[in-house]
């Protein structure tokens, strides 16, 4: 009996790429009888899903390219696809630079993939990168659930149009999901076992989607009807913007016991002149009084971010103001990188004369402050009884199982009581390792987990 054919899907980026690459294998194996290889090596069909955010990002998928075009040399039948942003605004010219390039297809087009393989593996390369909206969940099979924690994609595209970012030109501007859809979803997932659902859109919380009826549900509106699904008992979104923080959002973080007290809020700067040139339309006084806000409905709420570092036209005083404004709110663990000109965004086409040496001082200053402040955030927790979601074994300590806090640490425990696999669990902080925690078992835990932010969830 010939084996099945095998399908290899390597994921640069962001949890939306995550998502994307989860709902493409499972229609592979739905609808195709593919089966997933192990190794590229190993695989018929190549899929790599891109990332075009940053030019490290971009550049990472012509070198994995590179390595699989020694596979194809090898087996010529072996198909290769790229999709993802990097496909989305190469289009065409994707295939200049990689001619073995078989398939091409963006964020939007990932259901078209199977008839994109027929048609490529009849020797004809095939390149869709169209925008049909909300389409591709139509046609996609219900998720696979691989573990207790899952993504759930709620919106598609963003409409900010923020100078520096090209999102909206390689995923297209906002596209809502049906609320009917989401819930469904939602639920179809907790019945197979899920306890965390991660809600993801490039700015989740302007989430306004269409019920049934006509009417619409807005972003808190969501968080609450999912909390009432049975299974469900953690919630938290991913990636937020400041401009859609409603007073609705920042109530729900004080009213729903499911909601994860944490809150990834990307600012970006803290320089007001930097953050107009930026277009993200919001002063940092602004923000300031969102966090207040936040922090006065949930006083146990952890913030993280996302910065820019020397975005053109930084000066000293705007990069000073930065680390003053990081210092100022506290933030916990935050991502920081250094402003990276896309093709065909606005801000690609100012003056930047920054010297690169100074770029990189600015970014390491940055990150040091963030480190430190998410060390001591860390510090704190020892000694200190978490909850947790116990997602599996832990990856590099055997006889450990580990799970996440609230403010979304990673925390390994010894156990090898596999039944703790999917419950939520007390944990006692004990110490504090370079990207996790390491704690001891306290209690295990039935039915829902409540971490309501009044409770002082978290604390002995």
């Amino acid at each position: 009996m010939p084996r099945r054919r095998r399908f290899y899907i390597k994921t640069y980026g962001c949890q939306m790429n995550e998502y994307d690459s989860s709902r493409l294998a499972d229609l592979l194996v739905d609808r195709q009888g593919l089966e997933r290889a192990d190794a590229p090596e190993d695989a018929d069909v190549l899929l790599l899903n891109t990332c075009s955010i940053r030019e490290k990002a971009q550049e990472k998928v012509f070198s994995e390219l590179g390595r699989w075009r020694e596979i194809k040399m090898q087996r010529p039948e072996v198909l290769i696809g790229v999709g993802g942003c990097v496909a989305s605004q190469e289009g065409d010219q994707l295939r200049l630079r990689a001619p073995f390039v078989d398939l091409v297809f963006g964020p939007q087009t990932l259901h078209r993939v199977p008839d994109m393989l027929a048609t490529a593996g009849s020797g004809t390369p095939c390149i869709d990168v169209s925008f049909p909206e909300i389409e591709k969940f139509d046609c996609l099979p219900e998720p696979s659930v691989r573990g207790p924690r899952a993504f759930l994609s709620i919106m598609e595209g963003c409409s900010k149009f923020c100078s520096f970012c090209v999102v909206p030109y390689t995923r297209g501007q906002e596209v809502n999901r049906p609320f009917d859809d989401v819930i469904a979803e939602a639920v179809h997932l907790a019945e197979r076992g899920v306890r965390e659902l991660v809600l993801l859109g490039q700015n989740v919380n302007a989430y306004r989607g269409q019920r049934h009826d006509g009417a619409m549900t807005d972003f808190a509106g969501l968080l609450s009807y999912i909390s009432e699904i049975d299974g469900i008992d953690r919630i938290r979104y991913t990636t937020s913007h400041p401009l859609e923080f409603s007073d609705r959002l920042i109530e729900a973080h004080a009213d729903l016991p499911k909601l994860a007290a944490h809150a990834h809020l990307p600012v970006q700067s803290g320089s007001d002149r930097v953050l107009a040139a930026m277009k993200r339309g919001y002063t940092v006084d602004g923000y300031r009084m969102i966090i207040a806000r936040l922090r006065a409905a949930c006083p146990q709420i952890s913030v993280s971010s996302d910065f820019i570092v020397s975005f053109p036209g930084e000066s000293d005083r705007d990069f000073s103001d930065t680390l003053a404004f990081v210092k100022d709110v506290g933030f916990d663990y935050s991502f920081s990188f250094l402003y990276s000109a896309r093709a065909g965004t606005p801000a690609a086409e100012f003056v930047d004369d920054t010297p690169r040496e100074v770029k990189l001082e600015r970014l390491e200053r940055l990150q040091a402050v963030i480190a430190a402040q998410g060390a001591a955030i860390s510090r704190a927790m020892v000694g200190t009884r978490q909850r947790i979601l116990v997602e599996g074994p832990a990856r590099r300590h055997d006889g450990n199982l580990c799970g996440r806090t609230e403010n979304n640490r990673m925390v390994n425990f010894a156990s090898s009581d596999l039944s703790l696999v999917g419950q939520f669990v007390d944990v006692m902080v004990t110490d504090v390792l370079a990207n996790s925690l390491r704690g001891t078992f306290v209690s295990g835990a039935a039915g829902t987990a409540d971490t309501r932010c009044e409770k002082d969830a978290g604390r002995d």
